[in-house]
Order: structure tokens, then sequence, then C-alpha cells
């Protein structure tokens, strides 16, 4: 199957720009394709910037797929950009398969962190060798996210190789919304459970959370997020290569967590990111290039 058809299978492509802009003028600046994954901070960020893409003329596709199809995708330019580099250790792979066709712009946020994560109420689990020690109370079950991701290939890994008694355990494979009901499941029962996790996510918003210590470095130190884009994107749309090079991501993250929250709450992502860009207007207009909006 075509990268084209697997787009078009994994997730729904939403125009913005046909309702935010005037027609004549995002024609005129062209039209970009943005990719992402479903882990929480993802589709916000992407999504939000689709939106200051959108208002600053340029009719917007979002398009929700795997991991791999993903990295893919705009490896063969069939999509325009990702925001969802986890670096360096997570998406190394990744990286390493499609340097030589993509274009890193460096970190949209930096000090991300993955590991085990328990609910804070279990309070002599806080490392790895502790949960093994109590295996059976988690009914030797890890809940992941979906198999393409790179912290569950890490998590596998570290099971297949039995990696501080972590061969005990099944890893449950799955997606970010069923870990997150998975673990919200449990913690309103108390229960014990263990799920994949990173920061930043909501869960640690919405719950007290612990990131077991990881004695055998199975997640690595923390990492950054970083914006990746096709080669030639530069070329082809120099305007919205500049935002992407030097947007002030740091003046932007409030309105990204503001759509992951909203997005939580059972408000659909695009209408959560027009929402906070209308009420974030000046921290977005701070953080863009300026020029970028005529």
């Amino acid at each position: 199957m075509s990268i084209r058809r697997r787009l078009a299978v994994f997730g729904a492509v939403i125009v913005a720009a046909s309702v935010l802009v005037g027609c004549a003028e995002a024609e005129a600046r062209g039209h970009i394709d943005l990719v992402y994954v479903e882990w929480d901070r993802e589709p916000a960020i992407t999504y939000l910037v689709g939106e200051v893409l959108s208002r600053g003329g340029y009719s917007v596709s979002v398009t929700s797929v795997s991991n791999p199809v993903m990295w893919a995708a705009v490896a063969a330019g069939e999509a325009d950009a990702h925001l969802s580099g986890w670096m360096p250790d997570t998406h190394r792979n990744e990286w390493e398969e499609h340097r030589e066709d993509v274009v890193d712009l460096g970190p949209n946020y930096t000090d991300a962190t993955l590991g085990l994560v328990v609910p804070r109420y279990i309070e002599d689990v806080r490392s790895i060798d502790d949960l093994v020690a109590n295996a059976e109370r988690f009914d030797n079950l890890i809940i992941g996210i979906d198999p393409g991701a790179g912290m569950m290939q890490q998590t596998a890994a570290a099971i297949e190789q039995d990696l501080g008694g972590l061969g005990a355990f099944e890893l449950v494979e799955g997606s970010d919304s069923t870990m997150v009901a998975t673990l919200g499941e449990a913690i309103e029962r108390r229960a014990a459970v263990v799920v994949t996790g990173w920061d930043p996510h909501v869960k640690f918003v919405k719950h007290e959370l612990r990131t077991l210590e990881d004695p055998y470095g199975i997640y690595g130190d923390s990492e950054t997020i970083n914006t990746v884009v096709r080669s030639g994107l530069e070329q082809d749309h120099p305007e919205v290569f500049r935002l992407l090079s030097e947007m002030d991501w740091e003046a932007l993250e409030g309105a990204v967590r503001e759509v992951m929250l909203r997005s939580r709450d059972g408000v659909q992502t695009l209408q959560a990111a027009g929402d906070v860009a209308d009420e974030y207007r000046d921290e977005i207009e701070s953080a863009v290039p300026d020029g970028f909006f005529r």
C-alpha cells in the first residue's frame, strides 16, 4: 500500500483554511499537509500550528497516522511536516532510516521524559525493581499504546531481554486513548496499574502519577520533541519553513496545553485549537516570526 493510500486510510483529512481564511488568499500562499500521531500533545500542537498556518493564508490538511507512516510520509514528500520527533533515543530508528530525506528543525519542546508510570497512591513502587517485585499486584501487565511507538519498542525489548526481571510482564498494545481510559478506570478503583507514559501529557495534569526510576537506562535520558519537515520545503514554502524554524515554542506552550485539556474534556481537537487560537491571540502573535501574518 502506498504512503498516500495509508494517509487516507489512517486518518481523516481536515481542511481548516476554507473556514478560517478566504479561499483566494489560501490558494495564493499554498497548501500544507501536516501529519501527527495520537500521543496527546501531538494532536494539540499540530492542530494549533494548523490554525496558525490557516490564519496566515494557507490551506491546511491535518492527518492522524501511525508513527512509521508519519515519518515515511514526510520523507517521501507526501506530507510537509510533523512536530512529533522524539530525539535522540525514542525515534532513533526512524531518524536513521529517513535522515537523508527530511530536515530536523530542532526542538519544539525540551526536557520530555518517558518511562513506566504508576499512580502515586502506590507508595511502595518507586522503581522498576519495585515494580518487578510486585508483578502479581499488577496482574503482570504493562498497559501500552500503539505498537509503532518508540517507547513500545523499548519496553518490548526490555521484556524480551528480561532486564531487571521485566520478563515477568506482558506488554498490552493499544493506543494513547485506551491507555488513558484504562489508567483512569484503575485510579477510580485505586487499583494497581502501570502504563507506558511520557511527559508532556495531560494525564500528569489530571492525575497524581509517578514515573518509575529506571536504573537500566531503558528509556534513556530526557529528550526533546522536534519538528521534522520534508526536503525541499524551504524552497517550495519559505515562509512555512521560517515559521517552523523560528517559532517561539515556549511562548506557544500555554496554548498547546489548553488544547490538550479541552480535547480530553470532549471537545474536538480542531474546534479546541480554533477556540484557543482566538483566546491566545496575543501569545500566538508574539510566538510567530515577524511578518508571517500579512
